[in-house]
């Protein structure tokens, strides 16, 4: 079983906004869908773009480099040119603290 660990704080992350946090050696997008919040890779799974640079509508986030979008609950591909799904993380807040477990 994975460990959490803190990544952030709660007001770090306002409703509707993503942030970038480096978590070992991995870059996590830290998603808050209307205070619900969501952990993806922050790499694109088509060529790599930075996913936290790109615009988060409700819960997708669309890659800034060439338009792949994503369901950040899920993970999952809802539009080209990526095929693969992104890696989703558990995400449990205690108190003010983000914390993440990586599997």
């Amino acid at each position: 079983m994975s460990e959490f660990i803190k990544v952030a704080e709660t007001s770090d992350l306002p409703p509707g906004r993503v942030k970038v946090v480096v978590v070992g050696d991995r870059r996590i997008a830290l998603c808050n869908v209307d205070g619900q919040l969501f952990a993806i890779d922050d790499l694109c799974t088509h060529d790599g773009g930075p996913l936290g640079q790109g615009e988060l509508q409700g819960d997708v986030i669309e890659c800034p480099r060439h338009g792949a979008r994503f369901n950040v609950r899920t993970g999952k591909v809802l539009a080209l040119p990526a095929v693969k799904a992104l890696n989703t993380y558990p995400v449990e807040v205690e108190g003010s603290e983000i914390r993440v477990a990586l599997s």
